[in-house]
């Protein structure tokens, strides 16, 4: 699949992923919405059918417990869902940050579409950021995002960016859920979402610490070669394949002096630059068929898992 670069947009620098169309800071929602792709709406028609026997074609039937969802730009198939599915707009994913933006000082920083629309998101700064030693700096957003075909809840996750490298990494929610997740077959409700997300803001603090306290652990002798065997290793399958193999010599190199970032005080011989070695790889170096994949895969897919098995892992090793 080609880059849906047309499809993205972007206020600041460029972001991790290398997409989208770049925009002053404050714009509308409305110039969001163009920008980014997300100026139209996902609309809805009943599946439908054709009989026929001896070769003639017979009348068109209605099949009632689906319906098949469509762009109302292109006409463009998007997935056949239940009749129970609840429909989340792309407009509506820009909407949530309306108030943020205007009361509480958010700033929308990227948004766009994925997969020819079955999958759209925004992401948003906080304002929140921390500082390690070394001048390592980490901010917080805020992503929403929700898919058409399956594969993904509407979700809101706290997510943290490292300036020097633009690596990401989802900051766990109370009782170590990562995301708040609304399944198609409820309504989403905005409101209560952010709620529930703001119950959760004082994480930040507690990630804040962790990542110090990971900046402060030394790496000795084998850890760092056992930390990457633990966290590429399926530990319900014997042996290491060859790919993860080559994920761990890479992310080791990156850990030893190659990564960006890996040689500020912060990182250099540290628990955090393990991890930092594990989500550069995973945003950056690891196989992707093409640059929306990765985003897609180090968001909400295998991507995110191994980063958030990494985290779990250097947790570990700081306990």
């Amino acid at each position: 699949m080609a880059h849906l670069v047309e499809t993205m947009a972007y206020v600041g620098q460029t972001p991790w992923h290398g997409l989208g169309n770049p925009l002053g800071k404050r714009q509308s929602i409305d110039v969001w919405a163009k920008q980014a792709g997300m100026d139209w709406d996902i609309r809805e028609t009943p599946v439908r059918y054709m009989t026929r026997g001896n070769d003639v074609l017979g009348e068109i039937m209605s099949f009632p417990e689906q319906k098949v969802l469509f762009r109302s730009d292109t006409n463009t198939p998007l997935s056949v869902v239940s009749n129970r599915y609840q429909v989340v707009q792309p407009r509506e994913i820009l909407e949530f940050y309306r108030d943020l933006t205007k009361v509480s000082g958010f700033e929308l920083e990227t948004a766009g579409v994925l997969k020819g629309g079955k999958k759209f998101w925004a992401l948003a700064k906080t304002g929140q950021d921390f500082a390690l030693k070394g001048n390592d700096v980490t901010n917080g957003y805020i992503l929403l995002a929700t898919a058409c075909d399956g594969t993904l809840a509407t979700t809101a996750q706290f997510t943290s960016i490292r300036v020097v490298c633009n690596n990401t990494l989802a900051v766990a929610l109370a009782g170590g859920c990562s995301a708040v997740k609304v399944p198609h077959n409820t309504t989403f409700d905005a409101q209560a979402v952010k709620k529930q997300l703001g119950i959760s803001v004082s994480n930040w603090d507690n990630f804040m610490y962790s990542m110090k306290t990971l900046s402060e652990r030394k790496v000795k002798g084998k850890e760092a070669q056992n930390f990457f065997l633990r966290v590429f290793t399926d530990q319900g399958k014997p042996g290491v394949g060859t790919s993860n193999e080559r994920s761990m010599s890479k992310t080791l190199e990156l850990f030893e002096g190659r990564g960006r970032g890996a040689d500020l005080d912060s990182a250099k011989g540290t628990a955090f630059g393990l991890l930092n070695a594990v989500t550069e790889f995973v945003d950056h170096e690891r196989k992707a068929r093409n640059t929306d994949n990765r985003l897609d895969s180090a968001w909400f897919g295998q991507g995110a898992n191994i980063k958030q098995k990494a985290l779990e892992q250097a947790l570990l090793m700081a306990a």
